[in-house]
């Protein structure tokens, strides 16, 4: 069960990863698999046992592929404390521009919403 389970995954992944080869080379493939899937879970009106019990191992182990992520920054400290700067005025314009935009977004489809009786 959990190996179609797994390969349900690694297809849609697969197949994530070939779109964004020849379509989409900007958008990452697992992103487009992951999006495909969610289509195909919606489609199918739930998920199978099989993805369930994937997902749910993968979510369990999740914390671990932070590892990478915390091994780098401690890598890289000392450029890290040098672009100190852009790094905090980058994450601070992307903040306002996300909160933004979500703004904008909440408020054209209440907008839109509104006609309904």
């Amino acid at each position: 069960m959990m190996i179609d389970g797994l390969a349900r995954i690694l297809v849609f992944q697969g197949i994530g990863e070939v779109i964004s080869k020849f379509v989409f080379p900007l958008v990452p493939g697992p992103v487009i698999g992951l999006v495909l899937l969610l289509a195909y879970l919606a489609w199918r009106g739930g998920v199978p046992e099989g993805v369930e019990l994937v997902s749910a191992a993968f979510m369990r182990y999740l914390g671990v592929l932070f590892v990478p992520a915390a091994v780098g920054v401690v890598l890289f400290w000392p450029h890290l404390q040098r672009q100190a700067l852009a790094i905090i005025v980058a994450l601070v314009v992307s903040a306002v521009a996300t909160v933004a935009a979500s703004a904008l977004i909440a408020k054209l489809l209440s907008r839109g919403g509104s006609d309904a009786p």
